[in-house]
């Protein structure tokens, strides 16, 4: 539905959006500590994890756990790095996608799903064999680590309902 503002210049037309949801609290207020934790703990789990593949991931695990903030967050970051919309698009259907992604990340993005989405079991030995040959031991260490630590963020954010839409890129660097 369009309409016009009463606030917005004559002639204009304005579409109007569905209200923001505000968020529940903020919790990095009120767990200040937990929140500088994770924070070093995202850092560590990223070490030697090729930052195109991490961003992919969190991307892909935000999807799944359908986190509005974190999607919003690493899509930018992503964009800002240089990724390409074309690849971001078509990330919620990257099986059917296949070629446009390596396949080292296509390994990383199967991991993720099997670690995010507990329901359908475990980790199956396909899937890890599969990551295991594209990544040496301690950066695919780092990248289940760097998928725990995404899935933690994400409940975070679905616990709180924290609002998409106003992260800039880069803008937790160095907290």
């Amino acid at each position: 539905m369009t309409t016009t503002r009463n606030d917005a210049p004559t002639g204009t037309t304005v579409t109007e959006y569905a209200p923001e949801e505000p968020a529940r609290m903020s919790w990095a207020a009120h767990s200040p500590e937990v929140f500088k934790a994770m924070v070093k703990v995202t850092a560590a789990a990223a070490k030697g994890v090729d930052p195109v593949v991490l961003e992919l991931v969190k991307i892909r695990s935000s999807q799944l756990n359908q986190c509005a903030l974190c999607l919003d967050m690493h899509s930018k970051d992503a964009l800002a790095a240089g990724e390409t919309p074309e690849r971001l698009i078509q990330l919620s259907a990257w099986r059917e996608s296949r070629h446009f992604y390596t396949e080292k990340e296509l390994a990383a993005l199967e991991l993720t799903e099997a670690i995010t989405v507990l329901q359908d079991g475990f980790v199956s030995d396909e899937v890890y064999a599969r990551a295991a040959a594209h990544f040496a031991e301690a950066e695919l260490s780092q990248l289940v680590a760097s998928i725990a630590v995404i899935n933690t963020w994400n409940r975070f954010g679905v616990a709180f309902r924290a609002a998409p839409g106003h992260y800039t890129p880069g803008q937790y660097k160095g907290v």
